[in-house]
């Protein structure tokens, strides 16, 4: 079973562009990740710039509105993920909370959908997806 870890650090949304990291904590995460590739379930991991550099494409009208970014209305945004894969959703938890997050980050889980979760028709409507993932 494949799932996301998404780290949502509370306060990022108004982070500046050129925001710095602490080193620490940074090395800190860096053993986390070391842990996670040498028990062999990590797939990828990323770290996302700010918010204020970003931009987002909307389709309320029916054609899209390019908004840049900082967002005023945004409560929580994603500061980087990981992608691992493990046997069960209580495994993905048990990573998580082995994450060296401060207390203003928190993580959310979500597991990847996969073809076989869908129904046939939805699974021909597909066809070629994974045909589309890098390899």
């Amino acid at each position: 079973m494949r799932f996301m870890m998404l780290m949502i650090p509370l306060g990022y949304e108004t982070a500046p562009a050129d925001v710095q990291l602490d080193p620490e904590r940074v090395a800190a995460m860096m053993r986390y990740n070391e842990a996670l590739k040498d028990a062999g379930v990590l797939i990828t991991l990323d770290g996302l710039h700010p918010p204020s550099t970003g931009a987002r494409v909307s389709f309320a009208t029916g054609a899209p509105v390019v908004t840049d970014g900082p967002f005023a209305e945004s409560k929580e945004v994603l500061g980087g993920y990981w992608m691992i894969e493990v046997a069960s959703r209580a495994e993905a938890i048990a990573w998580a909370k082995k994450c060296p997050g401060s207390p203003n980050e928190l993580i959310e889980i979500r597991q990847v959908q996969e073809m076989a979760d869908f129904s046939p028709e939805v699974q021909a409507a597909a066809a070629g997806f994974g045909d589309l993932k890098k390899k």
